[in-house]
């Protein structure tokens, strides 16, 4: 095990090469300033400090040889400086390198948990947000996921692609709170999504399984910082003749399209309400039609990318670095991206983030007319007078 773990660290960065020869360097630097300074300064009686440092990195065997060798040491000056206090400083260092390697072991015994824990979470990770392919029909996806804590694996940032019969439908969403409970209840609604994308006729059919979904997970498994879940959720479906986006918001950050090189920020018509809150603020949900022709882009995105702060707690201005860009590829795009909220926020990102970048590569339906929005309510809760209809 302890051989395992010192392999593994190279692949952390080229630092920790250089912090783990630190017990050496010390080892060394205690040794010349002890055979060049006057004996009354005694640097000789630092030596026990080389192993205990050394337990912070190295394996129990290393830093057992390293303890024998500055013991060594002690002896050999005991040779030059009668009088150094020799056998008290080598009770110390035996008793040091012995606690010290007793630190070791425990050290690599937690690691090795933790390392387990990561591989079962990167499991969960690829089930849960599993790779997207990189091109469904005529429509070019790439995604991006980055966890606020940098050992975190998932979290309550969510997205999914599936082209289905009635074209490529598109989730992204964010589940109220961290930790174990927001990762449960979004994989309720991605196991839900995955299924109704394909057996729904239209978005809104989608939406009312998801929102039952997330009603009942939270009924069976209520967390104790909150007694319900929520979440935000935008739905896309881009169909097999391509030429517009249908959009359905369950307040979740508005989406940007680019489209013949002019950015928007694609409001909502009318705000459809959170997942599993339907039943407090009403269950009317509205779908909006954009165009989306070929060469367009289309962002997806959770609200850690707009909410992104500097140092002065400026948000991210998401809009503007958006109309900064040309028409790069989707992983270019977000590429870019990510490089752009790590230098906005100082490296420091304070919430997951998930995105989505779409492009429009079909040459149907360019030209079919959807040179604007427009809006269709749920068939299920009519009432809304003079509504377009797809």
């Amino acid at each position: 095990m302890s051989a395992r773990l010192w392999r593994r660290r190279p692949a952390y960065s080229g630092r920790w090469e250089a912090a783990r020869l630190s017990p050496l360097i010390l080892t060394a630097l205690i040794a010349g300033l002890a055979f060049s300074t006057p004996r009354e300064i005694a640097f000789s009686r630092l030596l026990p400090a080389a192993p205990a440092l050394a337990a912070a990195m190295w394996p129990v065997l290393p830093t057992i040889l390293l303890g024998a060798f500055c013991l060594l040491l002690m002896i050999v000056l005991s040779f030059f400086y009668t009088d150094l206090g020799t056998q008290y400083t080598a009770a110390a260092i035996v008793a040091v390198t012995l606690a010290a390697a007793y630190g070791s072991h425990v050290r690599l015994q937690r690691e090795e948990m933790l390392f387990q824990i990561r591989l079962v979470a990167d499991a969960a990770q690829k089930v849960l947000l599993r790779p997207l392919p990189r091109r469904i029909e005529g429509v070019e996806i790439e995604s991006l996921y980055l966890a606020a804590q940098e050992q975190a694996r998932i979290g309550g940032d969510f997205y999914e692609a599936i082209g289905t019969p009635h074209g490529v439908r598109l989730l992204i969403g964010d589940v109220r709170g961290k930790g174990l409970s927001a990762v449960g209840a979004a994989s309720a609604v991605i196991s839900c999504f995955r299924e109704a994308a394909y057996d729904e006729p239209d978005l809104q059919g989608i939406i009312h399984r998801l929102e039952t979904a997330v009603t009942r997970h939270s009924a069976a498994f209520p967390a104790q910082d909150q007694p319900e879940h929520f979440a935000t959720a935008l739905l896309a479906e881009i169909p097999h003749d391509g030429g517009y986006v249908r959009l359905l918001n369950c307040g979740h950050p508005p989406p940007l399209v680019t489209h013949h090189g002019k950015v928007r920020v694609l409001v909502p018509t009318i705000a459809s309400p959170p997942l599993n809150l339907a039943a407090l603020i009403g269950d009317r949900y509205w779908v909006d039609v954009v165009a989306f022709d070929p060469g367009d882009q289309l962002l997806l995105y959770t609200d850690g990318v707009s909410e992104a702060r500097d140092h002065e707690g400026e948000f991210f201005p998401l809009p503007d670095w958006m109309r900064r860009q040309g028409l790069e590829q989707p992983r270019e795009l977000l590429d870019q991206l990510h490089r752009a909220l790590l230098q906005h926020s100082g490296g420091r990102l304070d919430d997951d983030i998930a995105a989505l970048a779409l492009r429009s590569s079909n040459a149907q339906g360019a030209g079919a007319g959807h040179d604007g929005d427009r809006g269709q309510p749920d068939d299920r809760n009519a009432g809304a007078a003079g509504s377009a209809t797809l």
